[in-house]
């Protein structure tokens, strides 16, 4: 039976703290738990829960997650915990970890994450920061993964915002090998330190592409994908971003330029008409909501992996 492995960091911060081989394993891990090919029990065990930013799909599917390796969760709102009364990170982490067996963290800045895995004992787990969404890009990789087979010669175009979703996905194409195109408008590019990142790891350089011409990047692609153009915390911008964004919608005329075997991914929530079309979103090429099931089975492969 596939057992999980220990991984060599602690913590999954970003989609860079696993090796190639870790991420292979998690995503076959991920496989077998929805095949119910495999049944881990971590009786006793429990999952911190800390959201400072809204969410439906990743605290859901980690609870259940936890709940079916045999764990439970305690989900510790910051409006109703002193967190949300400015008690000091270093102070929260290390009271915690005396209760709880890892932390999945959902906050604003990487800096505040990364001060919750300094001070905890216990593993911490990035579920988004405005840098990094690696979780996501785990399911999003394992889409892709049931989809093809395996990752050669497969092309992912993302259109939209350089958001922390484009940083995991451009993070773990570098990690994997895959060739990633991202379209977005002008100054919108992802995070250039991520890019250099990317660069730096990738064998063959010509793999990453970063255009400003959604067509461009979608020609002969087999992923097509997007999200939201305003993240949440710039719902001020929305207006402004809608006007910048014009052109960069997933509609049926876009799908036309990519591979005819192509599918479509969006990490939800969509704004339909916006970022995607109704009709693209509900069509046969769309894995979307596969996509957001497989959120809830590599996270209890990824569990797996941190609880041992």
């Amino acid at each position: 039976m596939l057992k999980p492995i220990k991984l060599s960091s602690k913590n999954f911060l970003s989609s860079l703290d696993t090796s190639c081989e870790e991420f292979f394993h998690i995503l076959e891990m991920a496989k077998n738990f929805k095949n119910k090919d495999l049944n881990i029990k971590f009786k006793e065990k429990v999952l911190g829960l800390i959201f400072d930013k809204s969410s439906t799909r990743t605290r859901v599917s980690f609870q259940v997650a936890m709940s079916r390796l045999g764990g439970t969760t305690v989900d510790l709102n910051p409006n109703t915990s002193q967190i949300g009364r400015g008690e000091p990170i270093r102070d929260t982490a290390r009271v915690l970890s005396r209760y709880c067996d890892v932390l999945a963290i959902r906050t604003f800045k990487q800096t505040d994450l990364e001060e919750y895995a300094k001070w905890s004992s216990k593993p911490v787990i990035n579920a988004l920061t405005d840098l990094e969404h690696p979780c996501q890009a785990l399911a999003d990789y394992m889409t892709i993964k049931e989809e093809f087979v395996d990752f050669k010669n497969v092309v992912l175009a993302f259109i939209g915002d350089g958001n922390n979703v484009a940083n995991s996905l451009i993070l773990c194409g570098a990690l994997l090998g895959v060739e990633v195109r991202i379209a977005c408008p002008k100054g919108y590019e992802p995070n250039s330190l991520l890019i250099d990142k990317a660069y730096e790891i990738y064998e063959n350089k010509n793999l990453l592409k970063i255009t400003n011409d959604p067509y461009t990047a979608v020609l002969g692609a087999n992923v097509l994908y997007t999200d939201v153009w305003s993240s949440m915390g710039e719902e001020n911008q929305k207006d402004e971003k809608e006007k910048v964004f014009n052109g960069f919608t997933i509609d049926s005329d876009l799908v036309t330029k990519a591979n005819k075997d192509a599918i479509i991914l969006h990490c939800l929530p969509a704004y339909r008409s916006k970022e995607i079309t109704n009709s693209v979103i509900e069509s046969k090429q769309s894995r979307v909501f596969e996509q957001a099931e497989n959120r809830m089975h590599a996270q209890q492969a990824l569990l797996s992996c941190l609880l041992l």
